[in-house]
């Protein structure tokens, strides 16, 4: 009887150890975190306070092409959101998430005409384009224009990201 006990200990170790090499391992850093989607490994900068939500990749000359930004909201601000090209001056494609990590929409944004002079920021922000999570995101993660066309993602897909970023943000 002790014989066999032993051996379902050591069953049950096996197995353990076993699941624990399946889950995935995150590569987060202060800064930065890697997310694979569709087979492709993207370094994205984090964006986790709404400051740095606010600013994004507004005037960023280039992405690098397994680069982007991670954009993570607080549960309180989890709702359906939007976002727009403030002053960017490069076409940037962007997936949203809800809190389950599933894909809630999809878009190549493209730049907009810049801030005229004399215009003011309300005029500004009230003309450019909104590109809508159409329902609640808890994430968004912004790439290099052009990406979404070589990946193979849609509506109800699963992104497998660290999940301990989503109780980080502010």
């Amino acid at each position: 009887m002790v014989a066999a006990g032993m051996k379902l200990g050591a069953t049950v170790v096996v197995a353990a150890a076993s699941l624990s090499s399946c889950e995935p391992s995150y590569k987060t850093t202060e800064k930065t975190t890697q997310v694979t989607i569709s087979g492709k490994v993207f370094t994205l900068e984090l964006s986790m306070d709404q400051a740095t939500r606010v600013q994004g990749l507004s005037n960023r000359k280039e992405i690098p092409e397994n680069g982007g930004m991670l954009f993570v909201f607080p549960d309180r601000q989890v709702t359906r959101q939007e976002f727009v090209m403030r002053d960017c001056p490069i076409p940037i494609d962007i997936i949203f998430l809800d809190p389950s990590r599933r894909v809630t929409a999809t878009h190549a944004m493209q730049v907009e005409e810049p801030r005229r002079e004399g215009e003011d920021m309300t005029a500004y922000e009230n003309r450019l384009k909104r590109y809508s999570s159409r329902f609640d995101a808890k994430y968004a993660i912004e790439l290099k224009g052009g990406t979404l066309t070589g990946l193979s993602i849609k509506q109800g897909d699963q992104i497998d990201l660290d999940p301990t970023l989503g109780n980080k943000a502010k």
